[in-house]
């Protein structure tokens, strides 16, 4: 028989089983998204028309009223995008980007000139006027004239009230011979068709990812296509645009739509496949990376383009695509967290053994894998330093928890008799999980999951709960008890909402279930053995 002291022969495989696990889970994560994905090539790296807008750099929105980009820096991004486009798309006549047609026609680019519409009547008016003048000035550069972006969807402005601004700049430059348009959702135009007698064109948006029944990169070029002769059977006697299609390098997926940098590839290359056979008008979104963009959409807001920040591309349209290439540094960082955890239990004589040292070596390689894989995940979803550093705190209190847990658990394989640990830092995390459950729950459209920065305290706490023995037996208090009973029910919630078919729902079900159980697992054992003296000690 087992000492009093030490864990029992049946929990302790079970102990060394969860730690192997996470081990090569991270490392088997970080290894898969290195390895270069085969994929069919474009039939040209060449593409007809792009979503411009040059809001790329820190503090650069839209949003900002006094916002204005120059002409010097239009000329840059116009010269260097026409090595690649024949035309650009913008939205806007303010903030400079009236500017673009003559800048567009020194490059022998055309352009889908885009004007503003919202809820502001001053301003619609002003982005009319300006539009008709520029439009006028270089009909020759003006491919069409879009007046007006997803209004009916942001519901801004009522279907009789765009008519009236479309009629107004049809009036102005039918004698210039340039067609307008209106563009939105490819829904909003099925719901309101009676928008096909304002228009000289059909202009629909079609995003795979942002459907309201999400659908699956390998599924997208199909459903593109299903969609786009649905309308020009449903507006027939028109021509039909596509002025919007794309997908995200980055974000939460949505259900099997996944926003990664290999799907973003393979999407645009099967698209241009498509779009070169049926001799389709089209327009990808977008031409750099909108950072200000994940204020609105979340952190896949600001990744749809085909640059980034800096106006590099981001992958190639021929040969294999690799979604990190620097993954070899989440190993590295797995090697560095093994050695400080080992480290943290240098001095103590009860992790003096080679058991004790080995299950702090994999516990530091798993819980530095995962906390990197947060630290990528920083890279892409921070959006000012205050996330930043609230982020990086949680990061760092995640990693002295996990050490905390660790070494308790490397402690008790070893057969140590330890005081009890404190629950105070377990009901903090099961407080922080409970409250971002609510937010997914309620609000979780535009919200990633911190997988990185949950699974290594709730691994952890699991653990620990397993490796306790009858003497440490306690009554978790009543709000912990409480939390183990809704955590699973609302992660639960989060994978019905996407009808099970999101992976990243299943794994925060996981770390929900994980650390509930440490709870449960104390409560069976304290109700079961000692009640009454396991209540007594807890108060």
């Amino acid at each position: 028989m087992s000492p009093p002291s030490s864990p029992s022969s049946r929990v302790a495989p079970i102990a060394w089983l969860i730690l192997v696990l996470a081990m090569v889970c991270g490392a088997l994560w970080w290894w898969r998204i290195g390895r270069p994905v085969p994929l069919p090539d474009a039939p040209t790296a060449r593409i007809a028309c792009v979503s411009y807008a040059p809001f790329r750099k820190p503090g650069e929105t839209p949003l900002d009223p006094h916002a204005f980009v120059s002409p010097e820096r239009i000329d840059a991004d116009l010269k260097a995008l026409s090595e690649r486009f024949d035309c650009v798309r913008t939205y806007s006549q303010s903030f400079g980007l009236n500017a673009v047609p003559a800048i567009a026609q020194k490059y022998g680019m055309k352009v889908l000139m885009g004007i503003w519409l919202g809820r502001d009547k001053a301003f619609n008016d002003r982005e009319v006027t300006s539009g008709i003048a520029t439009a006028k000035a270089y009909p020759e550069v003006i491919r069409g004239v879009i007046v007006g972006n997803e209004v009916l969807l942001r519901g801004e402005q009522s279907p009789e009230a765009i008519a009236g601004y479309l009629a107004k700049v049809r009036g102005a430059l039918h004698d210039d011979h340039v067609p307008v348009t209106y563009a939105d959702v490819w829904e909003f135009w099925l719901r309101y068709p009676q928008m096909a007698d304002s228009v000289d064109y059909i202009t629909i948006h079609i995003l795979p990812y942002w459907e309201d029944q999400p659908v699956p990169p390998e599924d997208a070029l199909q459903h593109v296509a299903d969609v786009y002769a649905r309308m020009k059977a449903r507006f027939a006697g028109k021509a039909v645009m596509i002025g919007e299609t794309g997908w995200p390098s980055e974000g939460r997926p949505r259900r099997q739509a996944s926003a990664s940098l290999v799907n973003e590839a393979r999407y645009l290359r099967d698209f241009l496949r498509y779009a070169g056979s049926v001799d389709m008008p089209y327009n990808v979104i977008e031409a750099f990376d909108q950072p200000w963009k994940r204020e609105q959409e979340g952190t896949v807001g600001g990744y749809w383009g085909i640059f980034d920040v800096d106006a590099k591309p981001k992958f190639s349209m021929q040969g294999p695509v690799v979604e990190e290439p620097n993954w070899i540094m989440g190993w590295y960082a797995g090697a560095a967290g093994a050695v400080l955890f080992l480290l943290a239990g240098f001095w103590r004589r009860d992790l003096a053994n080679t058991r004790s040292r080995v299950a702090l070596a994999i516990a530091g390689f798993a819980t530095a894998t995962s906390l990197a894989w947060q630290g990528r995940r920083m890279i892409f979803d921070c959006r000012n330093p205050l996330e930043w550093v609230f982020t990086g705190l949680l990061c760092a209190l995640a990693l002295l928890s996990a050490i905390y847990l660790a070494r308790r658990v490397a402690a008790r394989l070893a057969g140590a008799s330890l005081r009890l640990p404190d629950r105070r830092l377990r009901f903090l995390w099961m407080f922080g999980l409970a409250f971002y459950d609510l937010l997914l729950v309620f609000d979780g459209r535009y919200r990633d999951f911190p997988l990185g920065l949950f699974w290594p305290p709730a691994v952890g706490f699991l653990i620990a709960s397993l490796m306790e023995t009858r003497g440490n037996c306690v009554l978790p208090i009543v709000e912990e008890r409480f939390m183990a009973c809704v955590l699973p029910l609302l992660a639960a919630v989060v994978v019905a909402q996407e009808i099970g078919l999101n992976p990243s729902t299943w794994l925060w079900l996981g770390v929900n279930l994980a650390t509930a159980g440490a709870v449960m697992i104390e409560w069976r054992r304290a109700v079961r053995l000692q009640p009454h003296q396991a209540q007594a000690a807890y108060q």
